[in-house]
């Protein structure tokens, strides 16, 4: 065999293994290892008596990659923003948020669910973990909608479908994840995120108001309050907006010359002011701990499936299956746009499958370089590209689509992570209850995206401010 049927029988291994029900990171960890066994292996022509140096170099091999790799400075901004977003909940930031948006939406038909979307959406801008912020609104939200007649399928889907923004809006571990493996710039792809959350949560509200509209039964608004407990309400929102403000300062200078310091930097101080915050708010020590606990859980799990991952795509490098897949898809006879939406279409079948950071670690480095390869290299003019923007465009505005499509593996059936965490939070709620209510989300995310590829610009317009 040549290197490049290794590459394909070895992932079809790691497919069967995932399927099967293997944790990703130990399935792309063991398949990384075979493969590279395999490729050495074959180097010295199946010779029985090199199988032990094959292994024992592919075992060196695979053993430099987790230092190598997660020695990155960058990534150092994952747990930070998951510690941001524990904080947040422990100043009691969530509760105000959704207070706030509860008084100023509630009117509207299906208020309460608007109101979770948006509170969501104001979260995930100090959050940057969709799974924690699904479990936070399940606490907050889903109780308030039931008091006033809503309907609970409803109620647990807005609350599943809601949390994946943050995904989307930075603070995004997902993002920081994507710029490290395709080596983009991180503080433009975290900038690229903000309007395409917002759009996204629009598009959610608007689909709410649409569903409680057509079925009132679904939501009743929520109406009474004066225009005095409207602006009392917005002071408790101010710590977010500050956070956030301090971490586009130092990503982006708006007054000119170089930025005041690097994303990392910015994201220290916004969790060094969330924990001020959190202490003056009334912070003990068992909730402090608990944020802690809980942030340390959450990044190691994500740095397994990096460390795992990253063994398979070394491999992948070795096999030569990412150049190979690129000049395939650069040479298909079809219009580059539908071999882009064809790419986005197996993204929703992976995600019924997979986890949606395991999928783009897996995914991107052959993908990445066949989407570059479509749009005309990574050196075209805006011109001479098919999506009608240079290489370094193309790179951002994919990274965001694609941490769209990722969004859907958080509630596509069977293994949709926030679905589960919101029926493990609201015990009265079947998961098939909570997977029925984000069905017609799938309608949203669909228009979202539709709406980010025919207009690029919503996600392009505040990161060519920061690199022109």
């Amino acid at each position: 065999m040549d290197p490049i049927d290794i590459g394909l029988v070895v992932t079809a291994l790691l497919l069967a293994l995932v399927v099967v029900g293997m944790r990703v990171a130990f399935a792309a960890a063991i398949a990384g290892l075979i493969g590279l066994t395999w490729i050495f292996w074959s180097r010295r022509d199946y010779e029985t008596a090199e199988f032990g140096w094959a292994f024992e170099v592919a075992a060196k091999t695979a053993g430099q990659v987790p230092h190598a790799k997660i020695a990155s400075h960058a990534l150092s901004l994952i747990p930070i923003f998951i510690l941001i977003g524990f904080l947040a909940y422990h100043a009691g930031l969530t509760k105000a948020l959704f207070e706030a948006a509860k008084r100023w939406v509630g009117w509207l038909p299906g208020g309460l669910a608007v109101a979770t979307v948006f509170a969501t959406a104001g979260f995930a801008a100090v959050s940057g973990a969709s799974v924690a912020t699904s479990a936070v609104f399940a606490r907050i939200a889903i109780p308030e909608m039931l008091r006033v007649g809503y309907d609970r399928r409803f109620a647990a889907g807005v609350v599943a479908a809601a949390g994946t923004l943050a995904s989307l809006i930075p603070p995004s571990a997902i993002l920081v994840i994507y710029a490290i493996i395709v080596e983009q710039d991180v503080g433009a792809l975290l900038l690229a995120g903000f309007l395409p959350g917002a759009f996204s949560s629009l598009v959610y509200g608007a689909l709410v108001v649409g569903m409680a509209v057509a079925m009132p039964r679904l939501g009743p608004p929520v109406r009474g309050f004066t225009w005095r407990q409207r602006l009392v309400a917005i002071p408790g929102t101010l710590p977010i907006v500050f956070v956030v403000a301090v971490i586009i300062l130092f990503i982006y200078n708006p007054f000119g010359g170089d930025a005041w310091g690097t994303p990392t930097e910015g994201g220290a101080i916004g969790a060094f002011a969330i924990f001020l915050i959190a202490l003056l708010r009334g912070m003990g020590w068992h909730q402090l701990k608990d944020a802690l606990l809980e942030t340390a859980k959450l990044a190691v799990m994500i740095f397994a499936i990096i460390w795992g991952v990253l063994i398979y795509v070394r491999f992948l490098g070795f096999a030569g299956l990412p150049d190979a897949f690129a000049e395939w898809i650069a040479g298909l006879d079809q219009s580059p746009m539908l071999t882009l939406i064809l790419i986005l279409l197996a993204y929703v079948v992976l995600g019924m499958f997979m986890d949606a950071i395991g999928m783009l670690l897996l995914t991107l480095p052959v993908v990445f370089p066949a989407v570059i390869a479509l749009n005309g290299g990574e050196g075209v003019s805006v011109a001479d590209s098919a999506f009608g923007m240079t290489g370094t465009g193309c790179a951002i505005w994919f990274g965001i689509i694609v941490v769209k499509m990722a969004e859907l593996c958080l509630i596509t059936p069977p293994i949709g992570l926030n679905c589960f965490v919101v029926a493990g939070v609201r015990r009265d709620i079947p998961v098939h209850d909570v997977f029925r209510g984000v069905a017609p989300f799938f309608a949203a995310d669909a228009l979202t995206i539709a709406g980010l590829i025919a207009f690029p610009g919503i996600v392009l317009y505040l990161p060519d401010l920061l690199l022109n």
